[in-house]
């Protein structure tokens, strides 16, 4: 790293998170938590003049292309930035035609262009590639709470990402395969540790903590003139390569198309190429479908492992949307003003219409009996029966 880069890097991981803590905690403390305009003006000048100066520092300097990683965590570190400038109110792309902050502007567009990504911070950044020093991980406050969401949602990615890669590996050598047995059993077991995962965040996770004081940091925010939407805790390969190669989402169904085309920018590079690659490969279902007659030992086996596998897939995606997204997001916001809930989301489309595309994607990922959307309800029931 650069004296500017490690500078900047430093900040981030204390003064920063100091201010956006005490600013946490005075808005907590107000009678609506929403209303965060005229609060802790004093701390919200010095974090923008702080940050500012780093920004300026590492623009001067102009070292954002001495490889992914520079560059990875130089995005990062100023879309942190940015993201609290938003969270605060010092931007707010409802009221402007492009962002305030021109200097980091510019550095997150050179450093998102030149990796091949969203000029914005990613959850990648947060979670598994969130870089630990001491022991320390990048946040944006101190709150117990706010670990707790990086850290469980850290070992939820973890655990999907392992499950994708043992189907990703039983494609290769055949979903018939005999010993394809262990890689479908192995991805099975981690969707289930990720259901075990989930169930403890969910149970220990303060609603109004997340609603209030970690949420509001995942807003969409403008980059210049664009306005990016907030990161996504599903913005990494594993999930999608599992709707992919599992088969219960196509990449030919034009509403799965567009969630990828809108998806990609804000994935990490090598997680960008695992997806592509996906999307080029038969599914596992269509080629038990298409060897359903070929019957044999091997194939009813894998066909019953296959299935697990897809209904443990299927339980976290239950289990995504009627915790995360009904508990901490949905049942809060009915208690929001309009002004409030017209930017409650951090996808940037309003509350209904987030909730009416998350329960396609659960649909869809749950082959549910649904009609108007591509669910794969009558083909796993083929296989059911066929298995027995």
């Amino acid at each position: 790293m650069s004296a500017a880069t490690e500078a900047f890097d430093r900040w981030i991981r204390s003064d920063f998170v100091a201010m956006n803590t005490a600013l946490e905690d005075l808005y907590f403390a107000e009678i609506d938590r929403a209303a965060v305009a005229g609060v802790g003006d004093d701390i919200k000048a010095e974090l923008r003049d702080a940050g500012q100066a780093h920004v300026e520092a590492l623009a001067r300097e102009g070292n954002t292309g001495a490889g992914f990683e520079s560059a990875f965590d130089v995005l990062g570190n100023v879309g942190l930035y940015l993201a609290a400038m938003r969270r605060h109110e010092l931007t707010n792309p409802a009221r402007e035609e492009r962002s305030p902050f021109r200097e980091a502007s510019s550095l997150a567009l050179q450093a998102g262009a030149s990796i091949g990504m969203a000029p914005r911070f990613a959850s990648a950044h947060l979670t598994t590639h969130n870089r630990a020093i001491g022991g320390i991980r990048k946040s944006f406050t101190s709150l117990h709470d706010e670990f707790l969401f990086i850290d469980e949602n850290t070992r939820a990615m973890l655990a999907f990402q392992r499950a994708a890669d043992a189907l990703v590996s039983t494609q290769a050598m055949g979903v018939t395969n005999p010993v394809a047995d262990v890689q479908l059993a192995a991805a099975t077991s981690a969707l289930h540790e990720v259901v075990l995962i989930n169930g403890r965040l969910f149970a220990t996770l303060d609603v109004d903590r997340f609603f209030y004081s970690v949420r509001p940091y995942y807003k969409p925010y403008r980059v210049g003139r664009t306005e990016y939407r907030g990161a996504n805790a599903g913005d990494f390969s594993g999930i999608n390569e599992l709707d992919l190669v599992l088969g219960l989402c196509r990449a030919n169904d034009p509403t799965y198309a567009q969630l990828l085309v809108d998806k990609m920018p804000f994935m990490r590079p090598a997680d960008q190429m695992r997806v592509r690659e996906a999307m080029q490969r038969p599914s596992l279902l269509d080629t038990l479908l298409d060897t359903i007659d070929d019957g044999g030992s091997a194939w009813a086996n894998n066909a019953a492992l296959f299935l697990a596998a897809a209904d443990a897939f299927g339980d976290t995606a239950r289990q995504h949307h009627d915790q995360l997204v009904e508990r901490f997001i949905a049942q809060p916001s009915a208690s929001l003003d309009a002004p409030h809930l017209g930017q409650v989301t951090a996808s940037g489309p309003p509350l209904h219409v987030l909730m009416a595309s998350l329960a396609t994607l659960r649909d869809l990922r749950t082959a549910a009996d649904r009609p108007g959307i591509a669910s794969r309800h009558a083909d796993m029931a083929r296989l059911r029966a066929r298995v027995g």
